[in-house]
């Protein structure tokens, strides 16, 4: 059952990665096409692929995460012991939890400050982008802790035949 929840968790996020890249590219390919043959552009485009840009960030950190993508120092824990290196890799695993908790409070109290103003091209509350953050940080805090077991265990993340953590830093 774990599994199935969490196989659905990562193809829903990597589907609607996807989705958020696809339509950024094609809002800034058009407001370019425009922009070069008519000398008019769109005059919501850059907004909204800075706050699709934005979503994508925070949604996509999760799965770099999950994939050992993120930027990360691992010479220490291969020169100590079996031991002294699980207990380092928990030590860290303890601060990444931690840091995505806290942040997800605080950011949720970002995103509450900043209902009331709206963006300038598409009128649209500035929560509504802010929200990324909050949600971007639980997520990552779900997808350690699908991995937190293996991550401890041996220092391994994820593997997938689609995904690497070349490939994942490159979201």
């Amino acid at each position: 059952m774990l599994n199935r929840i969490e196989r659905v968790l990562v193809n829903c996020n990597r589907w609607l990665l996807i989705l958020l890249l696809l339509a950024m590219a094609c809002i800034v390919f058009a407001n370019v096409v425009l922009r070069y043959t008519t000398g008019d552009s769109i005059v919501w485009a850059e907004e909204v692929a800075r706050h699709l840009m934005i979503w994508g960030t925070f949604l996509g950190a999760g799965l770099v995460l999950r994939f050992g993508g993120h930027v990360a120092i691992d010479n220490l824990h291969q020169a100590v012991s079996t031991r002294a290196a699980r207990w380092l890799r928990t030590v860290v695993v303890v601060g990444i939890g931690i840091f995505c908790l806290v942040m997800t409070y605080f950011s949720i109290f970002y995103v509450w400050a900043t209902r009331f103003q709206t963006t300038a091209a598409t009128d649209i509350p500035i929560s509504f982008i802010y929200v990324a953050m909050p949600v971007g940080f639980l997520l990552m805090f779900v997808h350690l802790l699908f991995i937190v077991r293996g991550y401890i265990a041996d220092g391994s993340y994820v593997e997938s035949g689609e995904m690497d953590a070349e490939a994942a830093a490159s979201l």
